[in-house]
């Protein structure tokens, strides 16, 4: 079978193509260039600001617990809502680190598996009423047939 869409005659000229080859050169230099140039600052700006547990040992001195209202201004409280403190062992620094408490992982996998159960259930119904109305179809057609001897 053919296809009736053609590719315009003016699109494949040799200066329409250097002005896209041009552009979109220019759009990937612009993209990954800014790209290259935020690594850099980070980079810079991770050796500086770089949380003790990171770069050494360390020790657990308080459990995973939820951030109170006081500690929710802190930086690690903000990824999970749970934080434990911890001290270095070569700096001999108390800080706060992010961390997944069990309560907050089971309470996300249950919610997982309501939104997997509810998915299950739409798509049985979508599935059975589709197969409802395509009977219904082929039996019209069969009926249309019948009625045409």
């Amino acid at each position: 079978m053919e296809s009736t869409w053609r590719v315009p005659v003016a699109c494949c000229r040799p200066r329409v193509l250097v002005l896209h080859a041009v552009f979109w050169g220019l759009v990937a230099l612009r993209v990954f260039g800014a790209a290259l140039l935020a690594e850099d600052k980070t980079a810079v700006v991770k050796a500086v600001i770089a949380p003790c547990w990171l770069l050494e040992e360390f020790v657990v001195t308080a459990e995973c617990s939820q951030c109170s209202a006081f500690q929710t201004t802190r930086l690690a409280c903000g990824h999970t809502g749970y934080v434990e403190r911890v001290n270095c062992t070569k700096s001999n620094r108390d800080e706060y680190k992010s961390c997944r408490s069990a309560v907050m992982e089971e309470h996300l996998f249950w919610k997982f598996e309501a939104a997997v159960l509810a998915l299950m259930a739409l798509s049985a119904v979508i599935v059975v009423t589709r197969q409802r109305w395509l009977d219904r179809l082929a039996s019209e057609k069969v009926r249309r047939q019948i009625e045409s001897i």
